[in-house]
């Protein structure tokens, strides 16, 4: 194999590596615009049925502490560690132990929703996000 053969080969593993980057990346914005579909759903359903929306808290990764946030909204999960505004963004109410947040309150960012709730957990627990937001809604309604 010639010096130009290693430079064709090398030239067409970093075009396949890219090609790669670039599928995986286009599966994922698909993936989020599909949630993201979701959790707009969710929020009209909820807004029609005057489901209320209540104050949410963000508790520390450790969970030892709980902070207020401004956000208001729905818990989506029986632990509150999942929640949708109402402004249809999708949030992890998990933060970093800060003394500062427990004055101010804490600020978290919203995150890309994702289609399969759970999945990859330690828990091995998953579930569809549409399965999980329609259980909520339907939980509710079991209550009024």
């Amino acid at each position: 194999m010639g010096e130009d053969d290693g430079l064709a080969w090398r030239e067409r593993q970093r075009r396949a590596v890219r090609a790669h980057a670039e599928a995986d990346e286009r599966r994922r914005a698909d993936e989020h615009a599909r949630a993201a579909e979701i959790v707009a759903w969710f929020v009209a359903e909820a807004t029609r049925r005057g489901l209320p929306t209540t104050r949410l808290h963000a508790r520390s990764y450790d969970g030892r502490a709980r902070y207020r946030t401004r956000l208001t909204g729905w818990y989506v999960d029986r632990a509150r560690s999942r929640a949708v505004d109402v402004a249809g963004r999708w949030y992890l109410l998990s933060v970093p132990a800060s003394l500062r947040a427990l004055v101010l309150g804490a600020d978290p960012s919203p995150a890309p929703a994702p289609l399969i709730v759970g999945e990859g957990g330690r828990d091995g627990e998953s579930i569809p996000l549409r399965d999980l937001l329609a259980r909520r809604l339907d939980e509710d309604a079991g209550r009024g």
